[in-house]
């Protein structure tokens, strides 16, 4: 017998051996209530599928949609029944799902015969997943030597997989079933097809969107955004990619094996470098136009690298013949005590009323008007706005850099004439993927960037950047991604090699953090992701670069 404690009701009860989480729910239910399906259960904090056994005693916590690892489930699920339904009806055909984008998944179907996806073939895969979905088949679970995935993976022409699998270095992977097709997932997956209730599929741009329920309201779908320029961004990501050969971790890789990743590192810096130039020389003509820009407003969510950003353009408007000057919208924080607070009574510092607006607009507005300003300082160990004599004016030739998480808000500069301002938004687009049927969050790249900043000043326990995470998300959709598509131009600060590189870095970061305390569902979850990844030395990481901001060794 074992005994499992449920977090969901805080009481203990004895099963037999083998039991699965499934046969275990209805007898801890009735004791609390949820609006929506148990998805998949935390065992000892880590995530799995609804058949997981136990078979010694365990802690187990029940999930449902509204948390991460209930979507990740999902998703991971939704994701796999759309590729068997695309490979069912268009054998010889190749889907990839690209990344995240606009509530939903981006995938390119690229057809045997070569022709474009019409609606034809949409309402065709909408018809069979559809059909999938009320059969209610499972979704099987295998675990087997590495060899044996690869040679199944090659006998169906998943190379992307194949590769992925041959530089993972593990000796035994699992790998899923659903019906007679077989497919990787590094996330657990549903009991079986019947809980995909919620989803759409349309055509959306030269491929089609896969969109998946809202994170509030499961029963309904995520509303949809139209967002072009992050589209855009991406799309010339993946040319880049295309163009150098790597389109997935495998080919990374393979690359980084042969020896290459020295050079991928420079190109990634190059390419990054050539965006600031066309940036800053597009700056450069709004400046010397007859409406001239005096004000470049510059923001990203949480470690996007806005800082280092601004440093890079600063450096290359000096290079075109202009003087910036700056200062961040942090140094206008109010008072600790007066910041505005969350519901759990804890500081919202990512509130845009944390931010004495009124009085940074007053400041801008002095300085567009060519006065003298001493700007303030803000003391993140006191918690004090502070003067300490840096004053500012803006004389002719010279531009205003204005850098932090709410720049954008049309709030903060509404006194500002339109044609006065150029506004950069700054991303972290991860333009490749595992496979051709696993993306990465764009999201997992900037939290794994902040554990290691954050771990490395002093500032935050890896345990203690997870805990906070899910709060500084939410701000993030409230106060800064909706002026995203609002920016003159967006630029990614992702590189291609940076998630082997930082490998190093966040792996004896995470493995700080207890397996006891519920953060370590999120540790386990980067820590197998990151596992994917041949780690490469940071030697050829120049100091200037945005990756050094996190890492260490920056010059900026």
């Amino acid at each position: 017998m074992v005994k499992i404690f449920c977090v969901n009701t805080q009481t203990s009860k004895t099963f037999v051996e083998g039991t699965t989480l499934m046969d275990m729910l209805p007898e801890f239910a009735p004791e609390f209530e949820t609006p929506y399906p148990i998805l998949a259960a935390k065992v000892n904090n880590v995530c799995q599928g609804l058949k997981y056994r136990a078979f010694n005693s365990r802690q187990v916590e029940f999930i449902d949609y509204t948390s991460y690892a209930g979507r990740s489930v999902y998703c991971s699920s939704l994701c796999f029944l759309l590729c068997k339904a695309a490979r069912d009806l268009f054998p010889e055909s190749t889907i990839t799902l690209r990344r995240p984008i606009s509530k939903g998944y981006f995938c390119a179907l690229e057809k045997h015969d070569g022709t474009p996806v019409s609606q034809e073939d949409v309402d065709k895969i909408t018809a069979r997943m559809r059909e999938i979905v009320e059969a209610d088949i499972p979704f099987r679970r295998h675990e087997v030597r590495t060899e044996e995935a690869i040679e199944l993976f090659s006998s169906m022409g998943y190379e992307d997989k194949v590769r992925l699998l041959q530089t993972s270095g593990d000796v035994y992977v699992n790998y899923y079933t659903l019906a007679d097709t077989a497919d990787y997932y590094y996330e657990a997956l549903l009991s079986s097809t019947g809980y995909l209730k919620v989803w759409n599929l349309s055509l959306y741009r030269n491929g089609l969107l896969l969109r998946v329920p809202d994170r509030h309201k499961p029963e309904e779908l995520a509303p949809f955004y139209e967002q072009p320029k992050t589209f855009e961004v991406f799309s010339e990501n993946l040319k880049w990619n295309k163009i150098m050969g790597l389109d997935n971790v495998g080919d990374v890789n393979l690359a980084c094996q042969r020896g290459e990743a020295g050079d991928l590192i420079k190109i990634a810096e190059a390419l990054q470098e050539k965006k600031i130039v066309q940036i800053a020389e597009e700056i450069e003509r709004r400046v010397e136009s007859d409406d001239p820009v005096k004000l470049v407003l510059i923001t990203g969510p949480s470690s996007s690298g806005k800082s280092t950003f601004c440093k890079r353009l600063s450096i290359q408007l000096k290079a075109c013949g202009l003087h910036p000057i700056s200062f961040s919208t942090d140094d206008y924080f109010v008072n600790r005590l007066d910041t505005p607070l969350l519901p759990d009574g804890s500081f919202d510092f990512d509130n845009f009323d944390t931010v004495d607006h009124e009085y940074l607009q007053s400041d801008v507005l002095k300085l567009l008007a060519g006065e003298t300003v001493e700007v303030p300082e803000y003391n993140f160990v006191t918690g004090l706005r502070e003067f300490n004599g840096k004053k500012l004016k803006l004389e002719p030739g010279m531009v205003l850099l204005i850098e932090g998480i709410h720049a954008l808000n049309p709030r903060l500069t509404d006194k500002v004439p339109e044609a006065a301002k150029y506004r950069i938004f700054i991303n972290t687009i991860t333009s490749i993927s595992l496979d051709n049927h696993n993306c990465i969050p764009t999201s997992d790249n900037r939290l794994i960037r902040r554990i290691v900043r954050d771990f490395n000043k002093g500032a935050f326990s890896a345990r203690d950047s997870i805990m906070h995470w899910h709060n500084v998300r939410r701000s993030e959709v409230q106060w800064i991604y909706p002026y995203q598509e609002n920016a003159d131009v967006l630029f990614n600060s992702s590189y291609i090699v940076e998630f082997p590189v930082i490998r190093a870095h966040a792996e004896r970061i995470l493995m700080t953090v207890p397996k006891n305390c519920p953060e370590y569902g999120e540790v386990h979850r980067l820590m197998k992701f990151l596992s994917y990844f041949t780690p490469v030395s940071d030697k050829d990481v120049p100091a200037t670069s945005l990756l050094r901001s996190f890492i260490g060794g920056s010059s900026l």
